[in-house]
């Protein structure tokens, strides 16, 4: 038996700053998703815990937390008090999330928006379960400083489901709220700097432009654009005009 993947390396390029992805039936009949890296590749199951292993067994760390807690709420009464998540179980858990994490950015590459959704949904939870538990406010921020590049994936997730009936109003308002929350998100931390040099706020910024370029105009819109570019060129005549078809049109 050989270990040496070099062969499957060589019929598949690593391709510098591009995401490249596969989905297959593995040999134990499960659906696979492999990433190609520089040094290799990554695989990981496409449902479940991508590594596809069962802690405590649970589907996830998160779960078997979360049925601590519970245990924890029926002994004290239903109260949470004096519940905590060590460093320990944050690191455990930001090791999880990070297997999520290269999971959704593959599905995204292979279109499956909702499976981007999906997986991105289960990292908020626990990003909000460690902001609650968590015994400081560093612990907290070992994951919450993720949460702005999930936020952007999840729009751009969500954004391309509805463009798919071309819906850019509903595109445009589903990104400008995207950009508020993480906005909102950097303020709330009192992180300014991070929010003038946001990655996830320029990227969002930049569809925004793109998708305000491509949504089709109104009537109205067109003309009101017809008339401000004849105003720009002193085409005076023309502006007159297109003001009376902007009157008719409002008449």
């Amino acid at each position: 038996m050989s270990f040496d993947i070099s062969p499957i390396l060589d019929d598949w390029d690593y391709e510098p700053g591009q995401v490249v992805v596969r989905r297959f039936i593995g040999n134990d009949g499960t659906e696979k998703i492999q990433l190609r890296v520089d040094l290799g590749l990554l695989q990981m199951n496409a449902s479940g815990r991508p590594d596809g292993k069962r802690p405590y067994g649970k589907e996830s760390l998160l779960e078997h937390y979360l049925s601590q807690l519970k245990k924890y709420r029926d002994i004290h009464n239903g109260d949470d008090k004096g519940f905590v998540l060590t460093a320990e179980d944050c690191a455990k858990l930001q090791q999880e999330a990070i297997q999520y994490h290269h999971r959704y950015i593959c599905v995204f590459q292979l279109e499956e928006f909702e499976n981007v959704i999906r997986d991105t949904e289960r990292n908020l939870k626990v990003f909000d379960f460690a902001k609650k538990y968590a015994q400081n406010d560093d612990l907290v921020w070992s994951l919450q400083q993720f949460r702005p590049q999930l936020l952007m994936m999840q729009v751009r997730a969500k954004g391309a489901m509805l463009l798919e009936s071309k819906d850019f109003q509903a595109v445009i308002d589903l990104v400008t709220a995207g950009l508020e929350e993480i906005r909102q998100f950097y303020r709330e931390y009192d992180r300014p700097d991070l929010l003038e040099q946001s990655g996830e706020i320029q990227s969002l910024e930049a569809w925004l432009v793109e998708l305000e370029a491509k949504r089709p105009r109104s009537p109205r819109e067109r003309l009101e654009k017809a008339l401000n570019d004849a105003v720009r060129n002193e085409d005076y005549e023309k502006a007159a005009k297109v003001r009376d078809a902007l009157r008719n049109l409002k008449s």
